[in-house]
């Protein structure tokens, strides 16, 4: 398989074949694995500005493609994303489950944060790389980190306590929080532990005696912010591995890893190249492409002159 040079170079020979090649490289990895396979793209780190974390626009995206897929495949989803909102996580994950049960498989060939993660942990296995990383699922609350508020709340109740004289200076900080933010940070949080042990639960860790036990301790991992720090802490394939969630070592099948890198590679320059933010993608050419600058409308496209716009 070729490298990101290869691919970059064969895409600047027919730049607009684009998505042809794409597409080609997405179909030889699901020939390859037997499998059903959408990509679940986001160009966040091309596209910082512009929001493309996961909504429930995607929802639409992943009816689209889903639909007229051969379900008894199963499905490996490929996930690149800087997370999103927790509901239309939720609904994504529930509806997955309906079509394909248990038998998802999660790919990261490099980053899937926050509702990403919680993403993977809802499948069967995650296959990762040695340059691929999951993060932490502490919820971002109206663009704040959800543990992060408590800890400023906390932190401001032992000051006072301590020093009453601090009073003003907390009072500034503290009343840029709406009266019920704190309640809602502390629901947002049970609500991301809750959901993910239960995934964990139904499907990674299904035939673990100890799966409850197991399932709370991965969490309480993932959620813990003293320990991670940061949300943006990128957790890596060793750490997930001793977390105790179930890990598929993408080095270990050399013809696999070619292929799974070389549908990131051509991702990645695609993003790079086009106005697209979002691609919902199945190794039949039916895709959902949200660009800057077109509606978000689901397409099938067969051939390059039928393309969503750039």
């Amino acid at each position: 398989m070729p490298n990101w040079s290869e691919i970059l170079q064969e895409v600047q020979r027919n730049p607009s074949g684009v998505d042809q090649i794409r597409r080609g490289y997405l179909k030889r990895l699901s020939d390859i694995t037997g499998r059903n396979t959408i990509a679940y793209y986001s160009g966040f780190l091309q596209k910082a500005n512009i929001d493309a974390s996961i909504s429930d626009i995607d929802k639409n995206g992943f009816m689209t493609v889903i639909n007229k897929l051969d379900r008894d495949k199963g499905l490996d989803i490929i996930l690149h994303t800087p997370g999103g909102d927790l509901a239309a996580t939720e609904s994504i994950v529930e509806y997955l489950y309906q079509i394909f049960g248990n038998n998802i498989r999660a790919i990261v060939p490099q980053l899937a944060m926050s509702a990403g993660t919680m993403i993977a942990c809802s499948c069967k296995s995650i296959v990762l790389g040695k340059h691929s990383s999951i993060g932490p699922i502490d919820p971002q609350f109206r663009g704040l980190p959800a543990s992060g508020v408590i800890e400023e709340f906390e932190m401001a109740k032992q000051e006072i306590a301590n020093n009453p004289s601090s009073i003003p200076l907390w009072q500034v900080i503290i009343s840029k929080y709406h009266p019920t933010f704190l309640g809602e940070c502390e629901k947002a949080i049970e609500w991301s532990k809750e959901i993910v042990t239960n995934w964990l639960q139904r499907n990674m860790l299904r035939n673990d005696k100890y799966r409850a036990k197991h399932a709370k301790k991965i969490v309480e991992l993932l959620s813990d912010h003293n320990a991670t720090k940061t949300h943006a802490r990128h957790i890596g394939v060793n750490d997930c591995i001793k977390y105790g969630l179930t890990v598929e070592k993408l080095e270990e099948d050399a013809n696999f890893q070619d292929a799974v890198l070389s549908v990131h590679h051509v991702y990645m320059i695609t993003f790079a190249m086009t106005n697209a933010i979002k691609i919902i993608e199945n190794q039949n050419s039916v895709a959902m492409i949200i660009t800057a600058n077109t509606p978000q409308i689901p397409q099938q496209v067969m051939m390059p002159q039928q393309r969503m716009p750039f």
